[in-house]
């Protein structure tokens, strides 16, 4: 439940990279080749700010620093611009100002803009979360430089009594018949399924293999001449060679009743009604009118557990140590996913607990994160680039929102609380860390470390870490 792409560790260095940058600065191929004719600019509004968090600040340059910055920029295209009837690095700066105005404007406000912002949140000792926007902005040549820069900060609240929430400790013991259940799966898998050839009907313990098509009954039926018909158009269910066990415990009832005493080669025309909870949402609750051939009877076979089967599992000396070691395994596994949801219970108590504003940039950052998880699992399930072009964004956008924003209060809450307990990731802990995912990515280690931190993304890992360090450390010491 902890996002892990929300980040509140924001540098002036990140977001000053695009303050004015409405076009790039020109390389010297440019300079060359330069003309004004044909330039589209393209402007995208703002994006909005919680008004809670939103603070402004007045910038100013004297026309002193104004001018030095457009001779500097000057001087430096005087040298690089290749200008027909005028030597390399004899072009008059006054052709330069009025060839290349909008370059020269845009590198001073590049230079200008960034630093003084600097210089000023520095002496306020503001630090933005979100990439400011310049608005009343005046500058030329000769009058001071002057704007209007907008940002969000951090939420300030106070996390005092974070310690007291109550959570309980899960009793992870495992319980009858799940251990049980973790060895016949292990057993099942290495069956094997042998036809029966002898002339019989099926009985309990019998494996059916049958194909079959079913109609989903309407709840909404009418009635015609042909009896009872859909409302609605449902489309069919089908199957082909697939094994059911006769009065197996995971056998609908229905088709243990049907299936029971019948043969090879047997149709059969039956209602089967499927719980609630049933695991498929497609037949949960519904009732099917299946028709089912019976194409053949079959058993299956299971593998001694002895030493030698033990030994085909994995590094086992005898049957009683794979048991011993599986049912370890189990119970571990079962703790693990039990104290999860305890630790998300914990997370949630800790998000009721404190009312505060949360900045909309990191909002829209893990909303921008779910969606892109999202769309990998959907390339991975095979839909194509054309189709998820025509997937209802703003909807989606929309269905992440109320989650994103509670992701996003539980990253800013475990860092304050990290702040107040100390808690800091190891760089040995960030080492592992690394090394497992090197290796679960399939990346070598130094190519994924030198691209982490290249890119600045080993920050966030170690950040990720220490929430999850953070939110272990609180549980051990609350739960009873």
């Amino acid at each position: 439940m902890i996002p892990t792409e929300t980040s509140s560790d924001t540098s002036l260095d990140t977001q000053n990279d695009n303050l004015t940058a409405t076009e790039s600065t020109p390389s010297e191929q440019q300079l060359q080749d330069h003309s004004h004719e044909g330039h589209e600019h393209h402007h995208h509004p703002a994006p909005t700010l919680n008004p809670d968090l939103t603070r402004s600040i007045q910038v100013e340059a004297s026309a002193e620093d104004v001018a030095k910055a457009f001779q500097q920029v000057t001087k430096r295209y005087t040298k690089l611009a290749r200008i027909p009837g005028f030597r390399a690095g004899k072009v008059p700066p006054s052709l330069i100002k009025s060839r290349f105005a909008k370059e020269v404007r845009q590198e001073v406000l590049e230079s200008l803009v960034s630093d003084r912002f600097r210089t000023a949140l520095e002496a306020q000792k503001i630090q933005p979360v979100s990439q400011p926007q310049i608005s009343e902005l005046l500058l030329a040549e000769g009058a001071p430089l002057k704007f209007k820069a907008t940002f969000e900060v951090l939420p300030d609240f106070n996390i005092d009594g974070y310690d007291s929430i109550q959570v309980s400790r899960p009793d992870s013991k495992l319980e009858d018949g799940e251990f049980d259940a973790e060895l016949a799966s292990v057993l099942d898998h290495h069956a094997t399924v042998e036809p029966i050839e002898e002339d019989r009907p099926l009985v309990d313990g019998d494996w059916a293999e049958i194909g079959f098509t079913g109609q989903l009954q309407d709840l909404a039926q009418t009635v015609s001449e042909d009896g009872l018909t859909n409302a609605t158009p449902q489309e069919p269910i089908s199957g082909e060679d697939i094994l059911i066990q006769i009065g197996g415990k995971n056998t609908l009832p229905a088709f243990s009743d049907a299936l029971r005493n019948a043969k090879v080669g047997q149709e059969l025309s039956f209602e089967a009604s499927y719980p609630a909870e049933f695991g498929d949402v497609r037949l949960a609750g519904k009732t099917v009118s299946y028709d089912v051939t019976v194409k053949a009877i079959k058993k299956k076979t299971y593998p001694e557990k002895d030493e030698e089967f033990a030994k085909q599992l994995g590094p086992y000396t005898d049957w009683a140590d794979f048991e011993a070691k599986m049912q370890d395994r189990v119970a571990s596994r079962k703790k693990e996913a039990l104290e999860s949801q305890a630790r998300d219970k914990m997370l949630d108590e800790l998000v009721a607990k404190y009312d505060f504003p949360v900045p909309e940039t990191f909002v829209q950052q893990q909303i921008d994160a779910r969606l892109e998880r999202g769309l990998r699992a959907l390339a991975q399930q095979g839909m194509s680039s054309d189709d998820m072009r025509k997937l209802d964004f703003p909807r989606l956008r929309e269905a992440q929102r109320d989650q994103a924003l509670t992701e996003v209060k539980i990253s800013l809450i475990l860092d304050r609380i990290s702040e107040r307990e100390n808690i800091e990731v190891t760089d040995e802990e960030l080492e592992r860390e690394l090394l497992m995912l090197s290796i679960q990515s399939r990346e070598p280690y130094d190519a994924l470390r030198k691209r982490l931190t290249e890119d600045g993304s080993i920050n966030r890992v170690r950040e990720q870490m220490r929430r999850e360090k953070t939110g272990t450390t609180l549980f051990e010491r609350i739960a009873r």
